[in-house]
């Protein structure tokens, strides 16, 4: 089922197909397709980025972090890691990462998530899901989403150990301004992303901050 860590050419960003710049806080949602390349740029750096992956042909196929991290044998994803599908299918393989590993397990933030680990007047701020929702409703893609496709999401570029007791800490990030990961479609995916606006743990610096995508064909 696993495949082996792939040597890419390094792209130039100025020779992508598709380049977008997502302000902190904001959402994106696109369909990338088989065999195309696709990179999420930590413009500023120790910026996290939620992000869920769903077969473009049917919805019901997504990510699958339970099924990604038995395969692999891993709780972080990194350079050859192949992310799975519910239905045990590669959807997407990491090609190059400069950053060195990515998050499986903190999830999104949400009103109710906020106001529980921080204070009770932070359940308005807006979060990961709020911004997923939103995209969901008024995404173009012709078929049909709820908020009961958001499942466990990958966090791009955070940073959250696990102690020795099992627990789980939300730390300054590792990335650094620059630092990209980059991925190979390995079916018609459409990829959804919160390009997260927590201010409340380190997992931003404090301090939320653009990211790039950009497809090559």
């Amino acid at each position: 089922m696993m495949m082996k860590p792939q040597t890419d050419q390094v792209r130039e960003a100025t020779t992508a197909s598709y380049d977008k710049i997502i302000p902190a806080g904001d959402g994106w949602m696109h369909e990338i397709k088989k065999g195309q390349y696709f990179r999420i740029v930590d413009l500023k750096g120790n910026q996290a980025v939620d992000t869920l992956f769903y077969g473009a042909e049917d919805p019901e196929e997504r990510y699958s972090a339970v099924d990604t991290i038995r395969e692999q044998g891993s709780l972080y994803l990194g350079l050859g890691s192949v992310l799975l599908s519910n239905r045990l299918q590669p959807m997407l393989t990491i090609t190059a990462d400069t950053c060195g590993r990515h998050d499986t397990l903190g999830g999104a933030c949400a009103a109710e998530s906020n106001m529980v680990r921080y204070a009770i007047e932070k359940r308005s701020m807006h979060s990961c899901r709020d911004t997923f929702l939103l995209q969901l409703a008024e995404q173009k893609t012709g078929k049909s989403y709820d908020k009961r496709d958001l499942g466990a999401n990958i966090n791009f570029f955070m940073n959250v150990p696990v102690t020795p007791e099992g627990k789980l800490t939300f730390e300054d990030g590792i990335s650094e301004a620059g630092k990209y990961v980059e991925m190979r479609a390995e079916m018609d995916v459409v990829c959804l992303i919160s390009n997260c606006p927590q201010l409340n743990n380190p997992c931003n610096g404090y301090d939320p901050t653009p990211i790039q995508v950009l497809i090559w064909d």
